[in-house]
């Protein structure tokens, strides 16, 4: 799971991360949750990412939510990423929206997406 990498993006589904991963221009691991996230594997989850820098970037409706709650408890220290609720999911934001967002967190983007 570590590649080495510091930076870490948690997101709902498989589709988010292939929406975000072409406009980030550093090294960062992206992980899904497909959703909901068992206990057991939120303590692997809590397990493998200490010491790194933890951002969460959820669809903006009742199961985002539900999963930001969770990751509020476990990782107190995450950084949390919000779309538009206009767009709803992180798969259909704009890739110029998605960019902002995760350069507004110091996460280096690839130019030609701000």
């Amino acid at each position: 799971m570590n590649d080495g990498n510091e930076k870490v993006i948690i997101v709902e589904g498989t589709s988010d991360k292939r929406k975000v991963l072409p406009i980030i221009r550093e090294p960062v691991d992206i992980i899904c949750t497909n959703g909901t996230i068992s206990f057991s594997k939120m303590d692997e989850l809590v397990e493998q990412l200490v010491n790194r820098d933890v951002y969460i970037l959820v669809d903006a409706d009742e199961a985002g939510e539900k999963l930001r709650k969770q990751f509020r408890r476990e990782f107190p220290d995450a950084e949390h990423l919000y779309i538009d609720r206009n767009y709803r999911e992180v798969a259909s934001a704009p890739d110029q929206h998605l960019a902002s967002v995760l350069f507004g967190a110091d996460i280096d983007v690839y130019t030609e997406y701000l």
